[in-house]
């Protein structure tokens, strides 16, 4: 992709090109005496810009409000469920169980168990999978699995010298004592510490590591650039087409009905060209423009067992098949889990890229993505640090997020993964495809790769 006009012209050959179509014929994943696992719905809150009109919220309510669309998506009865599993990354700290209050709030059963798992930005990737376990394992038949995250408020500390004299105050018994702990207060004390998105091991902000493993690749500024631009002219396409059907309308108390992602921006390359580096100063090349920005959301999904899907009377979406985790060094391949997971899912699957119909990678950065590529088409990479004798292979771009992604569409960290999978599912039925693959990397050098099946339409 060279120019807008080309992003144009991909997006509008895709829209005549993609009617409702029947699935392609190939041969299932399923297996003797596994249970099938699918998706029969999935839902989300419009991503919105942190800072906006989410501002005056708490995460527990937009948690609540996916849950509420859930149900009045599928018709559930609240009762019916038998777990609930959410994903979030920053945690409010009075509502530290966000699945549990979400739950009680959007009125489901208070007899259903709820928890929360955080995973860095693949936390409801992991909520996805922890259903999948239970409904494998034979626990459940029906779990609500999903994530939110809200950046507009943020837990921000006092500092650890300001907290210990806060405490020992308590423990104090006389006047003197309080006045001997206030006299070991110094002005430094006063400084807040504030949450970054940073590696606790490396001290590494992710926006500098995407910068340097931008650089380790070869990855120009204009790339990230024309990649970025590729992200929200696709997204506007499918967001003024109706493709983003998962997302649900929410009345904000007190400020409107919002119905819409509000984050896709089109931009020319001469207007991104513009920006400077946003972390390495003055020659890096990831920018505002080309970076996911911070943002508030939830989603939901509905994970069941075939058997009690059909026996409910509902027609699933798609089917939930191999699912790999993966980890690396954090310091230097920080961002690289879609390169070392891909190749794991394709070979638990039994399936090669080419079966792939539908990819939706996570865009952290267009750099990552671009780098990802990268490594993904290099033989070299694949021998020398994943032990393999040769590339998996980089996804066709004609099959690679073509509705937009998290550059465009947003970023709430805890809720990104259930927006791919119901992606690769609507996509799936749009296309008449039988193969997704979802992949997207997590702060910690951490991955997460899964393939999911068509339903029969």
């Amino acid at each position: 992709f060279n120019n807008t006009l080309q992003f144009d012209h991909l997006s509008n050959w895709y829209c005549l090109k993609f009617p409702l179509v029947q699935t392609k014929s190939k041969k299932t994943l399923a297996r003797p005496g596994v249970k099938n696992i699918v998706l029969v719905e999935g839902v989300r809150t419009p991503f919105l810009v942190s800072g906006t009109t989410y501002a005056n919220l708490m995460p527990h309510d937009l948690g609540r409000a996916a849950l509420q669309g859930l149900l009045n998506r599928t018709g559930i009865p609240k009762d019916a469920v038998d777990y609930i599993v959410y994903g979030t990354v920053i945690q409010e700290v009075k509502t530290s169980n966000v699945a549990r209050e979400a739950a009680l709030g959007a009125g489901f059963s208070d007899k259903i168990p709820a928890h929360t798992v955080s995973m860095a930005c693949i936390s409801s990737n992991q909520a996805m999978t922890t259903a999948a376990g239970l409904i494998a394992a034979g626990q459940s038949d029906t779990i609500v699995a999903g994530g939110v995250e809200f950046l507009s408020d943020v837990p921000i500390r006092h500092s650890r010298e300001m907290r210990k004299i806060m405490l020992s105050v308590n423990k104090t018994k006389t006047f003197g004592q309080r006045l001997g702990l206030i006299g070991k207060l110094r002005l430094s004390h006063f400084s807040p510490e504030l949450p970054a998105v940073a590696e606790f091991s490396t001290g590494e902000t992710m926006g500098h590591s995407a910068d340097r493993l931008a650089a380790a690749f070869g990855v120009s500024r204009a790339e990230q650039d024309e990649f970025a631009a590729r992200s929200h002219t696709l997204a506007k396409k499918a967001q003024d087409s109706g493709l983003l059907q998962d997302v649900i309308s929410f009345k904000v108390p007190g400020r409107d009905i919002v119905s819409k992602d509000n984050g896709i921006r089109p931009s020319t390359m001469e207007q991104m060209a513009k920006l400077k580096p946003a972390f390495i100063k003055p020659h890096g090349t990831v920018t505002a423009a080309n970076s996911s920005f911070l943002t508030d959301g939830a989603s939901a999904v509905l994970i069941m067992s075939e058997e009690k899907a059909l026996a409910m009377g509902f027609k699933p979406k798609a089917y939930l098949r191999d699912f790999v985790y993966v980890s690396q060094d954090p310091k230097d391949q920080l961002l690289l889990g879609p390169t070392y997971a891909t190749p794991k899912v394709l070979e638990r699957a039994g399936l090669s890229m080419n079966d792939i119909d539908v990819f939706e990678f996570h865009e952290a950065f267009a750099g990552q993505i671009m780098a990802n590529m990268k490594a993904m088409e290099s033989d070299w990479f694949a021998q020398t640090y994943m032990g393999r004798k040769s590339k998996v292979g980089a996804p066709p771009m004609e099959k690679f997020n073509l509705w937009g992604g998290s550059l465009s569409l947003g970023h709430p960290f805890g809720a990104t993964g259930c927006r791919l999978v119901t992606t690769v599912a609507h996509r799936l039925q749009k296309e008449g495809g039988q193969y997704g693959l979802v992949a997207a990397c997590a702060a910690g050098g951490q991955g997460h790769a899964m393939v999911i099946e068509a339903y029969p339409q």
